[in-house]
């Protein structure tokens, strides 16, 4: 059964075309380069930049996840988000993504490739519509879902955290 969104979630969804993502909430790629750049590691060839919407409300999250490169998240509106970034030494931080810049909330960050992370709206009925910029361009192929299982075991500190934002 699908559950029943609120309205003002119901006509961002409509006004941009979004669709349910993999990791929780709704998605939209907006824009993909026809430039094409190889990376000299690894010969492969990508885009060089995609951005997609991303919408995601306080009755779901963005489960732990990784991309293959660098990814900016940008905030349009709502009420902002709670993102949960695990570093290369596997340190957590969590950042807030708004527009109440006085306050420490920022309008975009970057988490850097490869690294795990999650989000989510922490304020009751709240949303957030974000845009997220991938340099190289994202392929869903870059893409990994967090294992719990294996997430816990490489950072147990982080079991709580951990817990609450995979699937």
């Amino acid at each position: 059964m699908e559950r029943t969104v609120n309205p003002e979630v119901a006509r961002w969804i409509e006004a941009l075309s979004l669709k349910a993502h993999p990791e929780g909430g709704w998605y939209a790629e907006s824009f993909r380069a026809e430039r094409r750049v190889i990376d000299p590691n690894s010969e492969k060839e990508y885009s060089a930049g995609t951005s997609i919407y991303y919408l995601l409300d306080d009755a779901s999250f963005s489960a732990f996840h990784r991309v293959g490169a660098d990814e900016t998240w940008h905030f349009y509106a709502g009420t902002g988000l709670s993102i949960f970034h695990i570093d290369r030494l596997g340190h957590l931080h969590k950042y807030r993504l708004g527009r109440d810049v006085m306050a420490g909330e920022k309008l975009q960050l970057t988490i850097p490739a490869h690294e795990w992370f999650a989000c989510q709206v922490e304020s009751p009925g709240g949303f957030a519509l974000c845009g997220c910029t991938v340099s190289p361009g994202f392929e869903f192929n870059e893409f990994a879902l967090a294992s719990r299982e294996e997430l816990i075991s490489a950072y147990p500190i982080h079991k709580n955290v951990i817990v609450r934002l995979t699937l």
